[in-house]
């Protein structure tokens, strides 16, 4: 049974269209995208602010660079290798270790270094890339997540997705890898999200393909036990990426390393709504209660308090509206999500 349009009003869902022509277009300019479009421009933004984010071991921009991965893979720790302008999760290689002359990923299938070098080739090739243009592939070195997570995530790392708005925090959720999502924490692949109490760090309500879930699905631990440890380090990070990037509505992507603490993972311009599934509420009316009451010269920690206060779950007031148990088809429809 799907929920009315009605319904989902009420509840304050953001549906692709609002987010598209609203909340995009009136608050990002489009000259500031290619700084987070491009995950290796990111990363020099991040390294002069400051900001903690995954090292990065070299990036590959020639065929020839191709040809010296051999030697210069030889002695990297466990890595990363990406798409500078991928999305999606697209193009993402993650090697967790080695035997013999073999690269091993996490679920501990080996890759050869025939096959490394033809992923980054294709990377360059733009096969993985926004619109099929000629790319770079970016090495980092792969994060070493908490045991806080320990049992949520298969064979993947974790990662907390904060939506900004105007500087301020208005929702998150934690993606959560799994066997569909071969170690991803990419929903549309089949990881599964789960909601975030902003003033708390603690877990809401999870779902996986648009459908609501209790356990993971792989790992069986109980989902409603996860709670985010240096909950407001995240809310900080993420808050002092609006003055990094200019953008007024941003997707932050933040990791938890187990000796490292948060790190930005990478910034997105066009953050998608199926977060709003995993909370359980409407983005609307956390956006209007920015625009109502959120002070413009706040700092990054002061704007943190005031959503921690606003949007903790326990606290919200002000018509906050949850989504009904009967939206989750409809509002998957609406917020572009499969």
């Amino acid at each position: 049974m799907f929920a009315s349009p009605f319904k989902l009003k009420k509840a304050g869902v953001v549906g692709m269209n609002r987010r598209n022509v609203v909340l995009i277009a009136r608050n990002n300019r489009r000259e500031l995208y290619p700084s987070v479009d491009d995950k290796l421009k990111t990363k020099v933004l991040l390294q002069k602010a400051g900001i903690s984010a995954p090292r990065l071991l070299g990036v590959v921009k020639t065929q020839g660079n191709v040809r010296e991965l051999d030697s210069f893979l030889d002695t990297c720790p466990p890595f990363v290798i990406k798409p500078s302008r991928g999305s999606g999760g697209k193009g993402i290689l993650v090697i967790s270790g080695r035997h013999g002359q073999d690269y091993l990923k996490p679920g501990g299938d080996r890759v050869t270094i025939g096959e490394i070098k033809r992923h980054a080739s294709n990377t360059l090739s733009g096969l993985f890339s926004l619109g099929g243009h000629s790319d770079v592939a970016m090495i980092e070195e792969m994060v070493d997540f908490s045991d806080a997570f320990e049992g949520f995530s298969y064979q993947g790392v974790p990662d907390i997705r904060v939506i900004v708005y105007k500087g301020y925090p208005v929702m998150a959720m934690t993606r959560l890898s799994t066997a569909a999502s071969e170690g991803k924490a990419n929903l549309h692949q089949g990881a599964v999200g789960v909601g975030i109490d902003v003033g708390t760090g603690e877990a809401l309500k999870a779902v996986q393909f648009s459908r609501q879930v209790t356990h993971h699905p792989d790992t069986g631990k109980e989902l409603s036990t996860l709670s985010v440890p240096h909950w407001r380090d995240f809310l900080d990070l993420a808050a002092r990426c609006y003055e990094i990037t200019g953008l007024g509505y941003l997707g932050v992507d933040i990791v938890l390393d187990r000796l490292k603490g948060p790190m930005i993972l990478e910034l997105n311009a066009r953050p998608g709504l199926a977060i709003q599934i995993a909370n359980g509420h409407g983005l609307q009316p956390r956006v209007d209660r920015v625009d109502v009451e959120g002070t413009k010269g706040k700092n990054a920690s002061e704007r943190v308090l005031f959503s921690m206060e606003a949007f903790s779950v326990s606290k919200e007031t002000g018509g906050m509206t949850s989504v009904p148990s009967d939206c989750c088809g409809r509002l998957a429809a609406a917020t572009g999500q499969k």
